[in-house]
C-alpha cells in the first residue's frame, strides 16, 4: 500500500468477505493506495486481479505497487471510472468475476491534499474532482447553477434544512465576484452557517458539493444494476459505505433488487432479488478509535444467486 494512504477501513472483514478462490477473478474498483488490493492479490494463485481507480494519483501507486510485484500477470490496471466496467470487462474478454470490492467515498490522502478542495480544513480551489480530468469542478457548480439545482444539490445531498438560504446567499455573492475557492465559499455563505456547529454543516455542504461534482450516487446505481451480469453465481459483492446516501442505494439493491427497497415476487410468491444479502458489519471500537474514518463506515456483502 502507498505510504501516502491511510490503512483501509475493516481491511481484513472486507478482503474476507469475498471467500477468496486462489484461481478467481476479483475486481478492487476503488485502488486509491492498494491496500485491498495488495491483501487480495497476497491469497490468489493462478488468480487474477482487476484494479480500478480515476483518480491520476491512483494510477501512479498502481506502477509502483506493480515494481513490488514479483510477477505482474495476474494484475491489471485500469484508469477509469468505474461505471464503466461492463465495458472494460468485455474488452479484456471477461464475461464474470468471482468477487468485486467497493471502497467508496473519499480517501483519506485526497481528503488531506489541500489543493483537492475535499476538506473545509484547509485552503485550496473549490475544485473537489475525483478524477481532475472531469470537466465540472465545485466553482463550476457554485458559479453557473440554476436555483432549482442548488436548491436540490443542498437538500438532497447535504440533508440541511436552510438549503433556501444557502442557495440565495451563493446566488448573491456570485453576483459580484466568483466562487473560485474555498475561503470564497466560506465568505459567501457564513451567514447561514449555525452557531456552535459549524463543522458539522461545513462537512454537509462540502460532502453535497463533491457527489454533486462526481455524480456518486448516480455512478454507485449504475455499478449496482451492472453487477448482477458481472458476478458468477455464488460471486460476491462487499461495498464499504460512509454514509446513508451512499448505503441506502446499496442495502435496499442487495435487499430487494431495486433502489426503492420494495419487494416484489414472483407467481410462486419467490422473492426477484439477483442478491442475498449476507452479512452487514461494522468496525470495531478499537478500529474507530485509531482510524476517524472508521466512525461512520459500513460493510455489506452480498452473494449472487
Amino acid at each position: 500500500m502507498s505510504e501516502n494512504y491511510h490503512i483501509p477501513v475493516l481491511l481484513k472483514e472486507s478482503v474476507d468477505a469475498l471467500h477468496i478462490n486462489p484461481n478467481g477473478v476479483y475486481i478492487d474498483i476503488t485502488f486509491g493506495g492498494g491496500g485491498h488490493s495488495a491483501l487480495i492479490l497476497s491469497q490468489l494463485r493462478k488468480g487474477k486481479l482487476i484494479a480500478v481507480d480515476q483518480d491520476a494519483e491512483a494510477e501512479k501507486n498502481a506502477d509502483n505497487f506493480k515494481k513490488s510485484l514479483k510477477s505482474t500477470q495476474n494484475f491489471q490496471f485500469i484508469r477509469s471510472n468505474f461505471k464503466y466496467l461492463q465495458n472494460f470487462l468485455l474488452y479484456y474478454q471477461i464475461e464474470q468475476v468471482d468477487g468485486i470490492l467497493a471502497d467508496l467515498g473519499v480517501s483519506s490522502h485526497q481528503f488531506d491534499t489541500a489543493e483537492r478542495g475535499f476538506s473545509y480544513r484547509f485552503e485550496g480551489p473549490a475544485d473537489m474532482r475525483m478524477n481532475k480530468e472531469s470537466q465540472y469542478s465545485a466553482a463550476d457548480i457554485l458559479n453557473t447553477a440554476s436555483e432549482d439545482d442548488l436548491n436540490k444539490i443542498f437538500r438532497e445531498y447535504a440533508e440541511v434544512n436552510n438549503f433556501r438560504k444557502l442557495t440565495k446567499l451563493i446566488i448573491d455573492y456570485r453576483k459580484s465576484q466568483k466562487i473560485n475557492s474555498l475561503t470564497d465559499l466560506k465568505t459567501a455563505i457564513h451567514q447561514a452557517v449555525p452557531k456552535n456547529s459549524e463543522y458539522k454543516y461545513w462537512a454537509k455542504i462540502f460532502q453535497a458539493l463533491r457527489i454533486e461534482v462526481n455524480q456518486e450516487i448516480d455512478v454507485l446505481k449504475e455499478l449496482l444494476l451492472q453487477s448482477p451480469n458481472l458476478l458468477k453465481k455464488g460471486g460476491r459483492f462487499a461495498v464499504l459505505t460512509y454514509h446513508s446516501l451512499e448505503d441506502r442505494p446499496v442495502k435496499n439493491f442487495f435487499k430487494t433488487g431495486n433502489f426503492d427497497g420494495v419487494a416484489h415476487k414472483d407467481l410462486y410468491g419467490n422473492l426477484i432479488c439477483p442478491f442475498r444479502l449476507s452479512e452487514t458489519v461494522k468496525p470495531s471500537e478499537n478500529e474507530v478509535k485509531i482510524n476517524s474514518r472508521a466512525a461512520s463506515a459500513k460493510l455489506r456483502v452480498a452473494e449472487k444467486l
